[in-house]
Formats: C-alpha cells, sequence, structure tokens
C-alpha cells in the first residue's frame, strides 16, 4: 500500500502520479517497468516517489487493487440487473473486461499476460469465499440458488472458483492470441452454456 505521504498529497497531485504509474504499467509489464518514466511522466523528483510508494511493486499493487475493486462493483450491479442470474452476468462481465478503453486494456493484458503467484493471489482473495470476506457473501445472496444444481455453501464456493478460473483462462486466451472481440465472446458464450447446462447427459 501507498505511504501515508501519499494520501496527505492534494488529489489532482494524486491523481497524476496515479496515471504516470498506470501508463507505464499499460506500456510494459511490471518487471520492465521504469519508475524514471513514471517520475518523469509526473513531473516529479525520483526521490519523491519512495516519499509515496516502497517501490514500483508497491504502486503496481495499488493500481491492481483499485482495478479489482472497480470490476467488482461492475459484477455486483450486473448480478443485480440479471436478477441473480451467475452466468448471464459473467458473459456481461467478460465482455466489460474486454471491451475496456485502451488504457486499461493495456494493463490488463500485461497483468494476465504475465500472471505471477502474487498476482494470481489478489484475484483470488477479491473473488473467492473467505470467512473474512463479507463482499462475497453479499453477492453470494444476490445469486439465484434456486436455478443452480448445488447442495451447500461448500459446493457454491467449488462452483465459484471454476466459474472464475474459466472465465480468467478465458481473458487469458483472448489476450496471448489476440483474439478479436467477436471470437472471444463467442467462445466464452460456449464455455458458459457448457457449464450452465451440464456435461453428462445422465
Amino acid at each position: 500500500m501507498p505511504k501515508i505521504t501519499f494520501f496527505n498529497l492534494p488529489h489532482e497531485k494524486q491523481k497524476k502520479l496515479v496515471h504516470a504509474a498506470r501508463q507505464e504499467f499499460s506500456r510494459v509489464p511490471l518487471y520492465q517497468a521504469s519508475i524514471t518514466n513514471i517520475v518523469k511522466s509526473a513531473r516529479i523528483p525520483r526521490g519523491s516517489f519512495y516519499q509515496y510508494f516502497e517501490d514500483k511493486e508497491d504502486a503496481f499493487f495499488y493500481l491492481l487493487k483499485e482495478r479489482v475493486q472497480v470490476n467488482k462493483n461492475y459484477l455486483f450491479s450486473l448480478i443485480k440487473r440479471h436478477e441473480g442470474d451467475i452466468f448471464q452476468t459473467l458473459i456481461d462481465f467478460y465482455k466489460l473486461i474486454i471491451t475496456e478503453e485502451e488504457e486499461n486494456l493495456s494493463f490488463l493484458r500485461n497483468i494476465f499476460l504475465n500472471m505471477n503467484h502474487q498476482i494470481e493471489t489478489e484475484f483470488e482473495r477479491s473473488f473467492s469465499n473467505h470467512e473474512a470476506n463479507e463482499e462475497f457473501s453479499e453477492f453470494s445472496s444476490l445469486i439465484d440458488k434456486d436455478k443452480l444444481n448445488i447442495k451447500n455453501d461448500e459446493e457454491f464456493a467449488c462452483m465459484m472458483k471454476i466459474l472464475i478460473s474459466v472465465m480468467m483462462r478465458s481473458v487469458i486466451d483472448k489476450f496471448s492470441r489476440d483474439l478479436t472481440e467477436d471470437e472471444a465472446m463467442r467462445h466464452f458464450n460456449i464455455e458458459m452454456n457448457l457449464l450452465k447446462n451440464g456435461l453428462s447427459m445422465n
């Protein structure tokens, strides 16, 4: 997390620094990102950067958490709009992700194509079941479970892990294969329909 000095900055200066960092992490993945480019774009001395963040990883994960929170807000609004239909919610959520504006899309592309354990853990912490995760419990309460073939909370948590894993793999597939939006949506719709309707004839 940023240091307290970052949060004490005027809002406009915070925005300027965050924008400069996002530009750099959208240009290249984390391991190639340059603090020099960030401070040059933000027009601050290099030493000032370290007054606000420990290192570039600190800045990156702050932006990642912000992006995850924005996406969770999308997810909540969609599940309400679709009256608890988790499959249609994830289809529309996937579409939102792959049709982001260019800078956000480049940021996401660099995240998903350079996924490591720490980044994966951040996503799992946000979208998986956990005793302390009140947001997950709230989201769970909005899903129409009468339409799902699940017996208890444990099965529901497993189902969500499967769905989120499929969606994340589909995002990676879209970026790695440079699929068009139409191609990516067609593939993801097939996957969601298979999961919704089941794979067994029995």
